[in-house]
C-alpha cells in the first residue's frame, strides 16, 4: 500500500537538506517518483554514499554543521542555484526549525514539512502542553507555566509529589532534563536544568512535571494534508534508550492492548489536529506500568524510526510526504490502514557502549550487510569511508520484518549475527544482548532497561572467531599502510548513480560556495 501509483512528478526538483543514511533514503523516494535529487555534502562528506548517489550534489564548506548543514544562506544559494521546486530537510539538523521552514516558503520554495506555525507551538514543550489539554489528550501532572523561582518549584513538587521532573521547554533529544527526589535538590537542580537548556537552545525556560519511574516510550505516527485530512498509522515502542535517546525501535508495541492502542492513536490524532497538522509527525507518549499513557511532545518531522511503520503498515512515508506538500490529498483513509505481521529497527552507531557510549571514530575497513527476506538495510556508509567527527555517530539502521514477534525476534538475531563492520567500535553486540534479554524478549521492559541491566563486560561473547580474525587482518592493513579497505580489495561502492560513476574529478558544481 503506497499510495497513488502515479509516477508523473508533483515536483520536477527537490533538493534534499541533509546527509547520510535520510538523504539516501528520500533520494530513492524522490527518483520513483521521477524527481531529480539534489544533495548537498560538506568537505568531509565529498565522497560520501549520499553525494555519489545524488542525480546532483552541491558543496557546501567546512565539517562543522553551522558552516555547513546549519548554514541557512548557503542552502537556500545552492537551492536557487540548482533550481529546485523544494526542499526536504529530512530529519535533524534544520528539519524542526520553524524560521529555517519560513525562509524556505519565503524564498519560492515549497518546504516538504509541516507549517512553521505548526513547528513552533509544538516545538516548545510549555505551548504544546497546553493545546494537548484542551485538546482532551492526556499529559503527565505538572504545570503549563514557565518556572525559574525554587520556591514556586518546591510548590509544584510538593503538590504533584515527589520525584519530579525538570524539563527544558524548548527542548529535545534528551537534552536539559533532571529528575529530583526530593526538596533539598530543587535548587541545585533548577541552576543546572536552567543553564544547560539556555547553552543548548539558547531558551532558560524550564517546567516541572511528575516523573513516571519505569516508564515506557510509546509514539504514534500521523500523516495530514493541506484539506483537513489526519490519520494515524499506529504505534511503535521505543523504550530501548541509552541516554534518553532511542537504540531500539518496534511495532507493534508489545506492551499494550488492542484497547489502550485505539486509546492512544485516538489521542495522537486529537493532538495533530488541534495545530491542523500538515506532513509526517510523530506524537509521543509516555505510559506507566499500569498503562496510563500521556503526551511527551510532538516531533514535526520524519522520524529515525520511520522505516519501523512503513514495513508493518505497508506504506511509503516519504513518498506521502512529497505528495501532501505538493497538495495532494492523503492516498489512504484511516479504513485503508492495517498492521501486519511485527518490524523493529537496529540503530548502528560509531560509538562504545562500554565507555558510556563515547562516540567512536575511524574508517570503514570492511562492511558486510545481512541480507534476506524480510530484512532491510538503510545505510549511509561505505567501505573506506572516514567517519567525520562534526556529526550524529548514527550511521545506519537494520529493519527486519516479520509475520510475528517471535519470528521478528528470531530474523533480527539472525542479521545480526551476519553483521559485519569492521574499523571502528560500535553498538551490534549491544543489540545482540538485548534480543538475548529475557524483560526484552517478554516484551516487558522500560526506559531503564539499559540503565539497570546491562552489562558492557558481555559484549565481549558476541565477538565470533571469524570477527576477530577479520579485526586482526583489518588492523593489519592499518599498520601496512593500507588505510582504505574498499582500494584493498578492490571493490567500489555499488550504488552510484550515473553522475557519481563520471568521476569527483570532472563533476560539475554549478554552485561553488
Amino acid at each position: 500500500m503506497n499510495g497513488s501509483t502515479s509516477t508523473s512528478p508533483v515536483f520536477s526538483k527537490v533538493l534534499v537538506a541533509n546527509r547520510g543514511e535520510i538523504s539516501l533514503r528520500i533520494q530513492q523516494a524522490l527518483r520513483e517518483m521521477r524527481i531529480v535529487a539534489c544533495a548537498v555534502y560538506s568537505d568531509p562528506d565529498r565522497t560520501a554514499r549520499h553525494t555519489l548517489a545524488a542525480d546532483e550534489a552541491y558543496p557546501l564548506g567546512p565539517g562543522p554543521s553551522a558552516e555547513s548543514y546549519l548554514d541557512v544562506d548557503k542552502i537556500l544559494d545552492v537551492a536557487r542555484s540548482a533550481g529546485v521546486d523544494a526542499i526536504h530537510p529530512g530529519y535533524g539538523f534544520l528539519s524542526e526549525n520553524a524560521d529555517f521552514a519560513q525562509r524556505v516558503i519565503d524564498a519560492g520554495f515549497t518546504f516538504i514539512g509541516p507549517t512553521p506555525e505548526s513547528m513552533r507551538v509544538m516545538g516548545n514543550k510549555l505551548s504544546a502542553r497546553a493545546i494537548m489539554e484542551k485538546a482532551g489528550v492526556p499529559v503527565v501532572p505538572g504545570v503549563t507555566e514557565a518556572v525559574d523561582d525554587p520556591l514556586r518549584a518546591v510548590e509544584i513538587a510538593h503538590e504533584i509529589g515527589y520525584p519530579v521532573l525538570l524539563k527544558a521547554a524548548a527542548g529535545g533529544g534528551g537534552k536539559g532534563m533532571r529528575v529530583v527526589h526530593s526538596e533539598a535538590e530543587i535548587q541545585s537542580a533548577l541552576e543546572r536544568t536552567m543553564g544547560e537548556a539556555q547553552s543548548a537552545f539558547s531558551d532558560s525556560s524550564i517546567f516541572v512535571e511528575k516523573y513516571i519511574e519505569h516508564p515506557r516510550h510509546l509514539e504514534v505516527q500521523v500523516m495530514g494534508d493541506q484539506h483537513g485530512h489526519v490519520v494515524h498509522c499506529f504505534e511503535r515502542e521505543c523504550s530501548v534508550q541509552r541516554r534518553h535517546q532511542k537504540v531500539i525501535e518496534e511495532s507493534p508495541s508489545p506492551s499494550i492492548d488492542d484497547h489502550t492502542r485505539q486509546q492512544l492513536c485516538h489521542a495522537a490524532v486529537a493532538a495533530a489536529s488541534a495545530v491542523n497538522y500538515v506532513g509526517a509527525g510523530t506524537v509521543e507518549f509516555i505510559a506507566d506500568p499500569q498503562n496510563n499513557f500521556y503526551f511527551l511532545e510532538m516531533n514535526t518531522r520524519l522520524q529515525v524510526e520511520h522505516p519501523v511503520t512503513e514495513e508493518v503498515v505497508g506504506i511509503d512515508l516519504v513518498r506521502a510526504q512529497v505528495q501532501v506538500a505538493a497538495g495532494m490529498p492523503l492516498a489512504w483513509k484511516q479504513s485503508d490502514l492495517r498492521q501486519r505481521g511485527h518490524a523493529m529497527e537496529f540503530r548502528i552507531y560509531a560509538e562504545d557502549p562500554a565507555k558510556n557510549y563515547a562516540p567512536s571514530l575511524g574508517r570503514v575497513l570492511r562492511l558486510r550487510l545481512p541480507q534476506g527476506a524480510g530484512v532491510r538495510n538503510d545505510v549511509g556508509i561505505r567501505e573506506g569511508y572516514e567517519i567525520p567527527i562534526f556529526y550524529d555517530p548514527m550511521l545506519a539502521k537494520l529493519i527486519v520484518h516479520a509475520e510475528s514477534r517471535r519470528a521478528c525476534l528470531a530474523r533480527a538475531q539472525r542479521a545480526l549475527a551476519e553483521y559485519r563492520l569492521l574499523g571502528f567500535t560500535h553498538n551490534i553486540g549491544l543489540h545482540r544482548w538485548v534480543l538475548e534479554n529475557k524483560d526484552f524478549r517478554s516484551g516487558h521492559y522500560s526506559t531503564s532497561l539499559l540503565e539497570e541491566q546491562f552489562d558492557p563486560e558481555v559484549l565481549t561473547t558476541h565477538i565470533s572467531d571469524e570477527e576477530r580474525q577479520m579485526m586482526a587482518a583489518a588492523l593489519a592493513l592499518v599498520e601496512a599502510g593500507v588505510g582504505d579497505a574498499s582500494s584493498a580489495s578492490g571493490t567500489r561502492p555499488a550504488d552510484l548513480s550515473d553522475w557519481g560513476r563520471a568521476g569527483r574529478a570532472q563533476m560539475t558544481h554549478r554552485n561553488q560556495l
